[in-house]
């Protein structure tokens, strides 16, 4: 039985070679956030030259990227890219995700939003038939908070604010220096139409259901095997 950091390292070679396959050399590429991009940061490490830059889905992400020897680029320097690759908390059969676990979902959207193509990363555990049981994060402007808790509990919702690792006396704060509120107990069965509404409240900057920005692809261990699972154009439905 393979423990989950060698289920990860498998999931990051097979990625390694998909996306050598998929791109020619000196292509730009999207980088997500997470431990098991960290691991196919790490694999990708041998072939950073073969890229002409990277762009990053947060600084944790960066300074890996950058200690590595790969060339990371702003969001703001491209105009679009051809593969953004990341993980995910949760994903359905239609390739809708759950992502923000890190605390890096904004970021993590707006590359993979530059992408022609998003391919997901994860373990089998991930896998989920209906989004929700991984409590969904709300990336919020302080002075909202509050307001934004009240709506997220009148439609069932069980919302904490999310405390720092380090000192759970301090809130967390995200790299875009605001806050997550972590909600626990939705049933998301139709993702598209919840990203939608959540995305309308003032002080929302961003929260974590990726249906706008679906997985194209999915590599993920089954069998100690990496299957490849390609999701339905009209995946989000």
């Amino acid at each position: 039985m393979m423990t989950q950091d060698e289920l990860k390292q498998l999931v990051a070679k097979a990625a390694v070679q998909e996306i050598l396959t998929l791109l020619p050399p000196q292509s730009l590429i999207g980088m997500g956030t997470g431990s098991t991009v960290n691991f196919l940061i790490d694999e990708l490490h041998a072939h950073a030259s073969y890229f002409e830059g990277v762009v990053s889905s947060s600084d944790t992400t960066t300074q890996r990227l950058q200690d590595r020897g790969f060339k990371v680029l702003d969001a703001n320097q491209v105009k679009s890219l051809p593969l953004y690759i990341d993980g995910a908390d949760e994903i359905d059969p239609h390739g809708n995700m759950i992502k923000g676990g890190g605390g890096a979902l904004t970021r993590e959207k707006i590359v993979a939003s530059l992408a022609d193509q998003f391919i997901c990363i994860c373990d089998a555990t991930k896998l989920v038939s209906v989004l929700g049981l991984f409590p969904l994060p709300v990336e919020v402007i302080p002075m909202a908070s509050a307001q934004i808790k009240r709506f997220l509990e009148s439609i069932g919702g069980h919302v904490e604010l999310r405390k720092a690792k380090s000192d759970l006396n301090q809130n967390f704060v995200t790299d875009n220096q605001a806050w997550i509120l972590d909600v626990k107990g939705l049933t998301i069965d139709k993702p598209l139409a919840l990203e939608t509404q959540l995305n309308q409240l003032p002080g929302v900057i961003c929260n974590g259901i990726f249906a706008v920005q679906s997985a194209d692809t999915l590599l993920v261990p089954l069998n100690d095997n990496v299957q490849t699972i390609h999701f339905r154009t009209d995946k989000n439905n």
